[in-house]
């Protein structure tokens, strides 16, 4: 990411959590290609909330949970925001998980990238047997949606949540998907930061990226998980575009590209691969 940019590079913030344990935020914002990316890793244990006891359903005293996130905000409108998470949560009661996923959100559709990106997620999955591609994908255009717009966040990609048969299976599919993130976005994002752009698309960039930061505030259970447990809340919204917009009843011209990406958020989901 930093080669990419040619101009920045990523900030070193480690950090302790009062209850238990801590982490380290990484986070490279500049005037480069690179707008806003970071990437975080949090270690926590404590006490359950019981909140986060009540939504889990399971009696327990203490917990902990690992796991890293990974979110990139391009200033080209033309490349997609990225996003991935790969988490373990356990209880003291011997109750134990993985979780996690990853997905693309453009701002203007290129359905090569769409494919590219589907297409090495899905690889990466056929290669273990405790992997269901098919079935991670409609989790995640069904997560990655926002209701009260009635339309998807992105192009989507997998999501899985509570795997808790065959640990050492899931874990290494874990690292063979957090392996591969690399070559599913990056030569995406190579081939569009350079992409002319004029103030339109920056503002049509800037209107998604509110739809963006409203799923992040609203519907994420990992931003809701991380503030009910008393998260850092600078790590936990580092999630978040560096700018936003909101404009009252805004609809791109018919016909135009940012209607065509429209049309394709507010319809079935489609399969890339």
């Amino acid at each position: 990411m930093e080669s990419l940019d040619s101009q920045s590079t990523f900030g070193f913030d480690e950090w302790e959590r009062a209850g238990g344990g801590g982490g380290l935020t990484r986070v490279l914002t500049g005037e480069g290609p690179l707008e806003k990316a970071a990437v975080n890793f949090s270690a926590v244990a404590g006490e359950t909330p019981p909140r986060l006891t009540e939504r889990l359903a399971v009696e327990s005293g203490d917990f902990y949970a690992t796991g890293v996130s990974i979110i990139v905000h391009p200033r080209n409108p033309h490349a997609p925001t990225f996003h991935a998470n790969l988490r373990y949560f356990e209880t003291d009661t011997g109750t134990a998980w993985f979780g996690g996923g990853t997905d693309l959100t453009p701002y203007y559709l290129y359905e090569e990238d769409a494919r590219h990106f589907h297409g090495v997620i899905k690889r990466s999955c056929d290669a273990h047997e405790v992997a269901d591609y098919r079935a991670w994908k409609r989790a995640c255009d069904e997560y990655f949606y926002l209701p009260h717009r009635g339309e998807a966040r992105g192009v989507g990609g997998v999501f899985f949540d509570h795997l808790t048969d065959d640990l050492e299976a899931v874990w290494a599919c874990q690292v063979e998907l957090g392996d591969n993130l690399i070559e599913a976005y990056l030569p995406i994002l190579e081939r569009r930061v350079e992409t002319a752009y004029g103030e339109a698309e920056r503002r049509w960039h800037e209107i998604r990226r509110g739809r963006y930061a409203e799923f992040n505030l609203v519907w994420d259970r990992g931003t809701r998980f991380g503030l009910e447990t008393a998260g850092r809340t600078e790590s936990i919204l580092a999630s978040l575009p560096p700018t936003a917009r909101w404009e009252y009843l805004h609809q791109p011209e018919p016909g135009s590209p940012e209607r065509a990406l429209l049309e394709v958020l507010r319809s079935p989901p489609r399969d890339w691969v």
